[in-house]
């Protein structure tokens, strides 16, 4: 239980190039949490709409504070919640899925957002992350985590579907 609590996980090289890369997060982070919501669009609008990163303040409660292109490798940096991060995109397969890797202070983090066509025109985007670093339980927790997905995943719902 100790042990669990410093652990650090994988350097963030691996974690990008290992883990977030081949569509995989970090099963032994303190933190990790899987989110899904069918929402009532087809994929490629759902995608537009997530893939615009710079569009994210309109809809959500993220503030991006430097973006350059949306490719595998590039960086960028956001705000949650006041809290700056550093992330790096590690797949960005256009109407399918958009990963990164994240850090802020000693935490690391991947992030995939899945998005799956269903049979009648709408889309299950799937939210998975991994949270790790020394004493992250203490820091955050599960049902944060949970609840910032959730609340995203309605965002980007509401943002995607016609009014």
């Amino acid at each position: 239980m100790v042990r669990k609590l410093f652990y650090r996980g994988p350097s963030l090289a691996v974690l990008h190039d290992e883990y977030a890369a081949h569509g995989r997060i970090d099963r032994e982070a303190q933190l990790t949490s899987s989110s899904a919501l069918v929402v009532d669009a087809p994929a490629e609008r759902v995608w537009e709409i997530m893939a615009d990163l710079a569009a994210w303040p309109s809809w959500s409660n993220l503030e991006i504070v430097e973006l350059g292109a949306v490719r595998p490798g590039a960086p960028f940096r956001w705000k949650l919640n006041g809290v700056p991060i550093r992330s790096r995109f590690a797949v960005v397969d256009p109407g399918r899925e958009l990963t990164w890797t994240g850090v802020f202070l000693a935490y690391r983090a991947v992030d995939r957002h899945v998005l799956e066509p269903l049979d009648d025109g709408r889309t299950r985007v799937t939210v998975e992350e991994s949270f790790a670093g020394p004493l992250a339980p203490l820091v955050y927790s599960e049902r944060k985590l949970r609840a910032n997905h959730e609340r995203w995943l309605a965002d980007l719902g509401n943002a995607a579907t016609p009014i």
